[in-house]
């Protein structure tokens, strides 16, 4: 019998194991193997990503729209069949911003940041109409300059730089000095320039961090965004479309991690979304999440290519590694390596188990997928899967170090 029922048995209902096998989108991992060029490959299965979303909208205060942020994974397949369930893509590149427009979202509902944008770049989203978060003066000024080749008015939202972070992330974006965003205290000076130049903004944006688990730490930035966003609001008679307060919503990867609690930022947003609208009736609260929403719906499957013992160490090699799940390897931002979820998908509930370092085929020592685990003995031919690999897996990671073949990617379910 399959191990995923509840819907809220977070630890059971991204795991279907039937028959000591491994099941994803309701086929066994061999058969979805079977249909595979080959090993490598990433496979993302669409019920578990829109349930997700289902149950994320059921806690969210009605009129809380969601963005759905493309660089976790822009799998064109994946991003088109997104597009229906959520509000609003949020892209950082001209690549990402064609896959989101190809994806059906009106340009309005598409913001395009990041801290090094092109002018050509910066040509191209205001010609398609979508919304820039501008990061610097001289992004302001490069938007005017082509809205007025174009005879386009450009559609800006301002990036802000708080003196506030979010607390317990495992990427802060803001506080101090950083590359993202306007720094708070410059925003009345870029204000007059703009306004100089006939622009008003229609948004702000404030992404505080990314892969938090903590929840209070969740709402005290929320809580700091809101009050930030209402003060200029009011101090500067801005007329808001939508505030942008980033997403931070994390997910479990490592032993003693649990799931995030979306209880009290529910009842936090209810609040937060009232305050806005005493100040400005007429502006949207927006949710950015990436990682949230696709993470923990994606496996990488590598095959085992053989068995070896060196001074008491058992090592599984296998044909996949660091440079098709970088952030598997350990070298995606963390400090101390820790292990991913892993299994070996044909032998998910063997019982002769053994302690295993497993390795990619690099000439590295970083090449790693998982280090000192108990696993089921496996053997060459069997598969090694990777969870929690919906998010920040291939597009993140180095395929062509050493030229080793690209894993491919199937969207299932």
């Amino acid at each position: 019998m399959p191990t995923v029922n509840s819907p809220l048995d977070h630890k059971t209902r991204w795991l279907d194991i039937r028959h000591n096998e491994l099941y994803i989108g309701g086929l066994p991992l061999s058969r979805l193997a079977a249909q595979m060029p080959q090993t490598p490959f990433y496979a993302y299965d669409r019920q578990l990503i829109a349930q997700r979303i289902a149950e994320l909208r059921r806690r969210l205060p009605v009129g809380i729209e969601l963005h759905y942020a493309l660089k976790a994974n822009p799998m064109p397949a994946l991003v088109d069949f997104i597009a229906p369930l959520v509000d609003g893509f949020d892209v950082a590149s001209h690549q990402e911003m064609l896959v989101a427009i190809n994806g059906g979202k009106a340009p309005s509902e598409i913001s395009f940041a990041g801290p090094g944008k092109t002018q050509r770049e910066i040509e191209a989203a205001v010609a398609a109409g979508i919304v820039l978060n501008a990061e610097s003066f001289t992004q302001i000024d490069q938007a005017a300059r082509a809205g007025a080749e174009l005879g386009i008015a450009p559609r800006i939202a301002v990036r802000l730089n708080p003196e506030f972070e979010l607390k317990s992330s495992g990427m802060r974006m803001t506080g101090g000095a950083k590359p993202f965003g306007i720094d708070t205290e410059q925003f009345p000076e870029l204000l007059e320039s703009m306004r100089e130049l006939g622009l008003e903004p229609e948004g702000l944006h404030l992404y505080t961090g990314s892969q938090n688990l903590n929840p209070t730490a969740i709402c005290e930035a929320q809580e700091a965004a809101i009050c930030l966003a209402c003060e200029f609001i009011q101090r500067f008679a801005l007329r808001l479309r939508f505030i942008n307060i980033g997403g931070g919503f994390g997910i479990p990867y490592f032993p003693g991690e649990s799931p995030l609690d979306l209880t009290t930022i529910a009842e936090q947003l209810v609040r937060l979304q009232r305050q806005t609208q005493q100040v400005s009736p007429k502006t949207t609260l927006v949710l950015e999440l990436g990682r949230y929403l696709v993470g923990e719906a994606g496996i990488y499957v590598c095959r085992v290519l053989e068995r070896k013992t060196s001074r008491g160490t058992v090592y599984l090699i296998t044909d996949g590694g660091l440079h098709h799940h970088l952030a598997n390897s350990g070298n995606f931002g963390q400090v101390l390596r820790k292990n991913y979820p892993v299994l070996i998908g044909n032998r998910a509930e063997g019982e002769e188990k053994e302690q295993v370092t497993i390795v990619g085929p690099l000439c590295t020592p970083l090449d790693i997928l998982a280090e000192k685990v108990m696993l089921p003995k496996a053997q060459p031919g069997d598969w090694v899967v990777v969870r929690q690999s919906g998010a920040y897996g291939l597009s993140a990671s180095p395929q062509q170090f050493l030229s080793h073949p690209q894993a491919t990617e199937v969207l299932i379910g």
